[in-house]
């Protein structure tokens, strides 16, 4: 009788883990696709090109959940940031084709799930139109906790594997690592199962209503417009020193900073830059924090999602200013303006 319901519980995985073929194939697909396209299609490790990957970790940084302080540290840290990533593109590479390939399927999709949260928190507030980086991160965890349950299944590399070292089905530690039964009861799975469901229910609607009040209350979305903020400005020996961060908007598409204003209490310019004037602002006077650089563009100061740059404006009319209150305004090309108050003693 033992070993009928030791058959019947293999041919069961047998058939979960077929089911669940699909979620293996299109799953590991979108993180073994991250490595290809970064290493084989074009070489998105190098730091100093458009579209490095390093950058694009940096869009994550104003709004990420839990991960904060890690994301601000690579980005801060340049070779740490550029060996993470070289670490982060392997691990999607292996885990990815591993997953698709069913060998050690459960302990890759342990992999899965970890960087598909790694995703979520970091990213799931990006996205322009529907919300694609919350998406890709939510499901990546469902489909990871389905494969862990269900195994690779009759089309796995796992399969092969018992099939030509039978053996290795009786080792306590392989179905937990690969394929096959847990050694589970049926009050068990379903416990493990409504568990895992509902923490995975839960997060969604955490995240969902966190980064775009998707669950009550006010729609939100941080990825439609560009927000910078302007802090710390200060006016002495000559030069306006003041710190933007671009905290929102399209992590593809650049704050265009066509204007830098500097008013009196009486409202009237004292001094000015122009866009044509910023795309020639000298690149000394950008202090930045980041790997996500403001820099000068062709017809304007381009500040990317993420960025943080200390900028220094020089100018013999700040010499002669008297005591006062100053008005700072930034002008983006879409009209939107941000303003931060300056004293003069």
């Amino acid at each position: 009788m033992e070993w009928y319901e030791k058959r019947e519980a293999v041919r069961a995985y047998a058939v979960a883990g077929t089911f669940s073929l699909a979620l293996r194939l299109v799953v590991g697909w979108t993180y073994f696709s991250a490595f290809w396209r970064r290493v084989v299609l074009e070489n998105k490790l190098i730091p100093d090109d458009p579209g490095y990957i390093g950058e694009k970790f940096n869009h994550f940084l104003p709004h990420s959940i839990g991960i904060r302080p890690l994301i601000e540290y690579l980005v801060s840290t340049p070779d740490a940031l550029w060996w993470a990533m070289v670490v982060f593109t392997i691990v999607e590479g292996v885990v990815g084709l591993l997953f698709m390939l069913g060998l050690f399927t459960r302990l890759m999709s342990v992999g899965v799930t970890l960087l598909a949260l790694g995703i979520l928190l970091g990213s799931g507030w990006i996205g322009t139109t529907c919300l694609d980086e919350w998406q890709i991160g939510i499901l990546g965890v469902a489909a990871g906790f389905t494969v862990f349950l269900s195994g690779g299944g009759r089309f796995s590399l796992d399969r092969m594997w018992v099939r030509r070292r039978p053996g290795l089905a009786e080792r306590k530690w392989f179905p937990w690592l690969a394929s096959g039964p847990l050694g589970l009861n049926m009050r068990q799975i379903g416990r493990v199962s409504a568990v895992g469901a509902v923490c995975a229910a839960a997060l969604t609607l955490y995240t969902n209503q966190v980064f775009h009040g998707g669950v009550w209350g006010p729609l939100h979305n941080k990825s439609v417009r560009p927000v910078v903020e302007l802090t710390d400005a200060a006016i002495g020996n000559g030069q306006l020193a003041f710190t933007v961060n671009r905290v929102e908007g399209a992590d593809v598409y650049g704050s265009f900073l066509i204007g830098i204003e500097l008013r009196d209490a009486a409202g009237k310019t004292v001094l000015s830059r122009d866009g044509e004037a910023l795309a020639r602002f000298p690149e000394a006077d950008i202090a930045n924090v980041y790997v996500a650089r403001v820099m000068p563009g062709k017809h304007s100061l381009v500040i990317p999602l993420g960025a943080k740059a200390r900028l220094t404006l020089r100018d013999d009319v700040l010499q002669r200013l008297p005591p006062g209150r100053y008005e700072l305004v930034l002008t983006d090309v879409s009209g939107l303006t941000w303003r931060s108050d300056v004293e003069v003693r």
